[in-house]
């Protein structure tokens, strides 16, 4: 008998990886926890991307689709988790301003400026 792959208990943990936080903040069959169970076990937990190759993928996804609220938390994890430094957040901006936009471009480095302003005075 195979055993049982404890999806929960993996994707939790990536999920902690990912956003740096302990739970999803409801219970085991809310939409949340149905997320870390997949996506965090399944996905994010994948062998041939690092955690921040996936970060730098979804960044410019999320600035494409004008996901604001979500780009703030993994610009903030990216940078609270040494994923990503002050210098390779304002690189990204250079590299996205070409596809995403100029105005796109320019909400995110006032975010990431601000970010790392933030981060500077802990």
């Amino acid at each position: 008998m195979h055993a049982v792959r404890n999806h929960r208990g993996e994707g939790q943990a990536h999920m902690k990886q990912v956003y740096e936080e302990n739970s999803t903040g409801e219970g085991p069959d809310g939409f949340f926890g149905v997320t870390a169970e997949r996506m965090f076990s399944e996905v994010w937990s994948r062998q041939v991307l690092t955690v921040r190759e996936r970060r730098l993928l979804l960044l410019g996804l999320l600035v494409g689709q004008d996901m604001d609220e979500m780009l703030e938390l993994h610009l903030d994890t990216a940078l609270r988790s040494d994923e990503l430094t002050p210098a390779e957040l304002r690189e990204t901006v250079v590299f996205l301003t070409l596809y995403a936009g100029w105005p796109r471009a320019a909400r995110l480095s006032a975010k990431v400026e601000e970010l790392i302003s933030r981060t500077a005075e802990v």
